[in-house]
């Protein structure tokens, strides 16, 4: 029997674990970090797209990161339900409370399909067989989870303790076992005995179960969540497309994942046999497992020369790196930090990172090059009382109307057209034209023909930081 399936995609993580290539405001799911052509987001969403009976999916990101989020759907030609923004995060369970109410307001029996943005799945069809078996438990009244056969000894990962069989009253492809007990990220010895052992399988955080289930027990055994989530959506505000639960109201909601807030309470758990390849691509050692290897078994990407290296993941992202004599080691360069680090020491790069914000480093955040809803802007050089910028614009989209107390700017266009309003006055420029845009005057940058426009910004004055931006107008809702 055919249900039709609502893929939930869950895009709130910061990924700070793969950090430098990760941040904050360009998290891991954004980021083409196992296909060159693909981000992992992307993968995800094309992976439940071939999926027969699919809907359109549901997003949950970041609201910082919703403009990014909806390009990469619309690049792959993918067009979400809806997409909501989570002002703060408050972990699993209530982001797919958000997802289980905008089903069931129209159907409590919605099947939804419940991925991490940001999981590497090899082996479609094994797949496919898993997801159909979920289905059909799901459509039983079961809270159905992916339990992935472990390979390996892994400490990175959650373990689930397989119960007793389950029958279905559907033929079903996979096997469906009661969920006995979870386990969080194990040490050497105790992973060692799991995988001796042929009940334990690993946690993928991959769910399948209908919105009226799921919201029934998370009012059951987590009365406090259910109702900040449920004001939080019912009075929800809409702009741009993107759907926005009540800040104030979801700021009260207590963060906890659904492994703790539901699956290891409930008495309606059930663990799906998974047989396909999977990887969360939680840590850089996680992504030279999965990545091709010379036959050194080092994984070498960018521009990077190694000698008498082994067993290491060489990343060059903006310049030459070289890397001579060391084994086992994760060596990651970007355009305004590097990392070197022994692929046994990964559990000491959230200590770093604490590190890092504490001093208050930008790093922890961004990168030089920041996405905008018009395009991006990055760094090129900073001294005392002025700083050189590159801006892409997209073709027919605009920065907002704006103006600055403590700077003036100077543009050169460099390719593609600017249409420039400084003070009502509209001029456009081409290639080799520049203006000069006079401090504290109200001025708008446009681009208004079929080709990126690519500049060079010189700032100069007594302060140049971000927030020196009075916006009066703006096309993409943000504050003015």
């Amino acid at each position: 029997m055919d249900y039709p399936i609502f893929p939930v995609i869950l895009s709130g993580g910061s990924g700070t674990r793969l950090w430098p290539l990760s941040r904050a405001n360009y998290p891991k799911q954004l980021l083409p970090l196992v296909s060159h052509d693909e981000t992992l987001l992307q993968s995800t969403l094309k992976r439940v797209a071939a999926l027969t009976d699919a809907r359109d999916p549901i997003l949950v990101c970041n609201a910082e990161h919703r403009f990014i989020t909806l390009e990469q759907c619309e690049v792959i030609h993918i067009r979400p339900e809806a997409i909501y923004l989570e002002s703060v995060g408050r972990n699993t369970a209530p982001a797919i409370a958000l997802a289980a109410f905008h089903l069931a307001q129209t159907n409590e029996d919605a099947i939804m399909l419940v991925l991490p943005a940001d999981h590497v799945i090899e082996n479609e069809a094994a797949f496919v067989r898993a997801v159909e078996t979920a289905v059909i438990a799901a459509s039983e009244g079961y809270l159905a989870t992916f339990g992935v056969v472990p390979t390996a000894p892994e400490t990175g990962y959650g373990y689930i303790k397989v119960g007793e069989a389950v029958t279905l009253l559907q033929d079903s492809p996979s096997k469906v076992h009661r969920v006995s007990h979870f386990y969080e990220k194990p040490d050497r010895d105790a992973a060692n005995r799991y995988l001796q052992e042929d009940n334990y399988v690993w946690n993928s955080g991959m769910f399948v179960f209908t919105a009226g289930s799921y919201l029934r027990e998370l009012q059951h055994h987590q009365q406090a969540i259910y109702d900040a989530t449920r004001s939080a959506w019912q009075k929800r505000t809409t702009d741009l497309g993107f759907i926005r639960p009540d800040h104030d109201t979801f700021l009260t909601c207590p963060s906890d994942s659904i492994d703790y807030a539901i699956m290891q309470k409930t008495d309606r758990a059930v663990v799906v046999s998974a047989q396909f390849d999977w990887n969360d691509v939680g840590s850089w050692n996680a992504l030279w497992q999965k990545a091709p290897k010379d036959d050194d078994a080092n994984s070498v990407h960018g521009d990077a020369y190694v000698i008498d290296t082994r067993n290491s993941y060489i990343r060059a992202e903006s310049r030459l790196v070289s890397v001579i004599g060391l084994d086992d080691v994760v060596v990651i360069e970007t355009a305004d930090a590097v990392l070197v680090m022994h692929k046994d020491k990964a559990d000491k790069l959230k200590s770093l990172i604490q590190k890092i914000e504490s001093d208050g480093r930008k790093e922890r955040l961004e990168h030089l090059r920041i996405h905008r809803p018009w395009g991006w802007y990055e760094g090129i050089d900073r001294g005392e009382r002025f700083q050189v910028k590159r801006i892409m614009v997209k073709p027919g989209q605009r920065l907002s109307l704006q103006m600055h107390h403590h700077r003036a700017e100077h543009w050169v266009v460099v390719s593609g057209t600017a249409k420039v309003i400084v003070e009502n006055r509209e001029t456009l420029f081409t290639e080799n034209q520049s203006t000069y845009i006079p401090l504290g005057k109200p001025h708008r940058l446009e681009n208004p023909g079929k080709i990126p426009l690519h500049l060079i910004e010189v700032q100069s004055g007594a302060y140049l930081g971000e927030d020196d931006i009075v916006r009066f107008e703006d096309s993409y809702g943000r504050i003015v």
